[in-house]
């Protein structure tokens, strides 16, 4: 009994790769309301929130474990939570199985993490993990961002900000409760975070 408790006290100490949280705050602590409506009848379903963001992600999950160890691999490079990885990329192109070549939206973005021709540089290959890598580092720098707009918000609060900022801009993101007005579905880190959180409980 004490050696198992010394075991678990250790997993505890030095964490796992399932248990990799990162430097951002922890995503079981984010609050969300999950998919909106308006996502949710687009992807066919008859209900909204958390459930429905539950249930896209569950879709999603076996082509998302064909990029499970990059996913995990870049998430250790850049500090950043693997499930938070794969929640953006089960909205932004469904596991890449949205792409076409490895571009999405008529051919401006490029990716998993479908990154914007238009604003930054592509890099690497659309499935590899030097994209998850770019695309990541874009992500740690929106959260930054929302990090020094809003101060007092809580790290949760700021990671939260942040995923909505890599869709919307740090320009888009006015207050904590409506920050996802204006992203597509006005619902963009709502979704992601409730996607991210059913990754989190199945390995990532």
């Amino acid at each position: 009994m004490l050696l198992t408790l010394m075991i678990l006290g250790l997993a505890a100490l030095f964490g796992t790769s399932e248990s990799q949280t990162g430097c951002f705050g922890n995503i079981n602590n984010v609050d969300t309301t999950g998919a909106s409506c308006k996502t949710a009848r687009q992807e066919g379903l008859n209900y909204c929130g958390v459930p429905a963001s539950e249930k896209i992600a569950e879709r999603d999950l076996n082509n998302m474990n064909k990029y499970k160890t990059i996913i995990k691999s870049a998430g250790k490079k850049r500090c950043m939570d693997p499930a938070v990885i794969a929640g953006i990329i089960s909205r932004e192109s469904h596991a890449g199985t949205l792409l076409k070549g490895g571009w999405g939206d008529n051919g401006n973005a490029f990716g998993l993490m479908q990154v914007d021709k238009n604003r930054h540089s592509i890099v690497g290959r659309w499935n590899g993990e030097d994209h998850l890598l770019d695309a990541t580092r874009i992500l740690v720098g929106m959260i930054k961002g929302i990090q020094k707009k809003f101060p007092r918000w809580t790290k949760e609060q700021q990671m939260k900000g942040g995923i909505s900022a890599y869709n919307g801009g740090l320009g888009n993101v006015r207050s904590y409760v409506n920050m996802d007005i204006g992203t597509p579905g006005d619902d963009y880190a709502n979704d992601v975070v409730a996607r991210a959180k059913f990754y989190k409980r199945n390995g990532y």
